[in-house]
């Protein structure tokens, strides 16, 4: 494959890059990753969120909203109460695979 028919190839996967760093925006605090880990094996409210992450309820929904912005959460209100669970089966993999990661970092 020449240089050329590479470059269109790169570029019709840019919108995909795009949405990948999108994710990993989202997933790169410390505190978004315990979301996220926290929703591995099961749903959590808002509250059982924030006493998990011990900070005030504004910035746990910040927080919240970064990663359903970048498509990894989905929300379910009932009642007073809002439950969230991760929306994407591959995110186990990739957090799994990220633990390996760091493990293996050279240093």
């Amino acid at each position: 494959m020449d240089w050329e028919s590479k470059m269109e190839l790169y570029d019709v996967k840019r919108m995909n890059y795009d949405a990948q760093a999108k994710v990993m925006k989202a997933l790169a605090h410390p505190s978004r990753l315990l979301i996220a880990h926290a929703l591995l094996d099961h749903e959590l409210c808002v509250c059982e969120l924030r006493e998990l992450l011990k900070h005030n309820l504004s910035t746990v929904s910040r927080h919240l909203s970064v990663l359903k912005n970048a498509g990894l959460l989905v929300e379910e209100k009932r009642g007073l109460y809002v439950y969230y669970h991760l929306c994407c089966g591959g995110l186990r993999n990739f957090l799994i695979s990220m633990n390996n990661l760091v493990g293996e970092t050279c240093s």
